[in-house]
């Protein structure tokens, strides 16, 4: 891998691969759709050393003048609209952003003959199942505009391989934290926020349902493991899933955020169940990519909580109002 292009690399897990892909010695060009986006890219001071192309998934010249100049060998679609709010809200563009952006990428990559292209699906494609853990082979049973936008993705992307013969996988990963993620509607950000602030943390649901949560650079190790198992025949057209190994409590992950942060407020219920639109218990099972690559998550939940905690501590404006 010399050289990478990103989409989505101002959102968590973009910005995190960026900085992997740079300690790596890979050129790495990306999209930038507002004039001055907050992102951890930007706060980290990453931007300065990648190459910048202004535009977003939809549009689609800005899409194949960024592989027809940069020529990257290795494309990592993350862009999507991943709030699953907004979604709800506004669920035409979600379809823009994410079906239509992600067919504009892989087609942009067949033209250009990339040699690995990485879409980043969701494991909320599943949908509802009587059996967990979720495996690749489960139906997707998406009913809602994001998951439905995710299932839509992640099928058109894997019928490049079939139909067309263009290298591409595409991911299932839980729910993705760490360190850099800047909207606050996510429970893990929004949680150490009021903690750190010393209000207590809202949890709309009754605390009961269960989360696979998976460390964000435990996200990237898996992203680069299929990217390079993409040069075998094992990835291509495959989806794989990555989670946190098994699924936790919501009411748990916000307790612990408040112990970590060292405050004294307890979580503020303000359901009785879990919202309507939400499945109840979710967690993946993730030995298909790890039999491929030996990849296995490396960081538990407290750990990643310590890390993610820690690096807004070190960058107190990121979550400011």
């Amino acid at each position: 891998m010399r050289s990478a292009f990103v989409t989505g690399a101002y959102g968590l897990l973009g910005a995190a691969l960026v900085r992997r892909l740079l300690a790596e010695r890979v050129e790495v060009t990306v999209l930038r759709r507002d004039a001055a986006p907050r992102s951890a890219l930007v706060l980290e001071g990453l931007e300065s050393r990648v190459n910048v192309v202004s535009g977003d998934v939809t549009d689609g010249t800005a899409v194949e003048r960024a592989l027809a100049e940069y020529a990257p060998d290795t494309v990592f679609h993350l862009a999507a609209q991943s709030i699953l709010g907004i979604a709800q809200r506004s669920p035409l563009t979600t379809w823009e952003s994410n079906v239509r952006g992600t067919w504009i990428v892989v087609e942009a990559c067949r033209d250009h003959g990339v040699a690995r292209t990485v879409v980043a699906a969701s494991h909320k494609a599943y949908g509802a199942h009587d059996r967990l853990p979720y495996r690749e082979d489960f139906e997707l049973r998406a009913q809602y505009p994001y998951d439905v936008s995710k299932a839509a993705a992640d099928l058109i992307a894997r019928s490049y391989w079939h139909t067309y013969g263009l290298p591409v996988a595409t991911t299932r990963f839980t729910n993705v934290y760490g360190g850099g993620d800047l909207n606050r509607s996510r429970l893990v950000p929004e949680a150490i926020d009021a903690a750190l602030a010393g209000r207590p943390p809202v949890i709309r649901s009754d605390g009961t349902p269960e989360r696979d949560f998976l460390y964000v650079d435990d996200a990237i190790e898996a992203y680069l493991a299929i990217a390079r198992a993409l040069d075998g025949e094992g990835a291509r057209g495959e989806a794989f899933n990555a989670g946190g190994g098994r699924p936790h409590a919501v009411r748990e992950v916000v307790e612990l955020i408040c112990a970590i942060a060292g405050t004294d407020v307890a979580p503020d219920i303000r359901g009785t169940a879990a919202p309507g639109d939400e499945v109840d218990r979710q967690f993946v099972d993730t030995q298909k990519l790890g039999a491929l690559t030996g990849w296995a998550p490396a960081v538990g939940l407290e750990e990643g909580l310590r890390l993610t905690v820690q690096w807004y501590r070190d960058h107190p404006l990121a979550l400011a109002r």
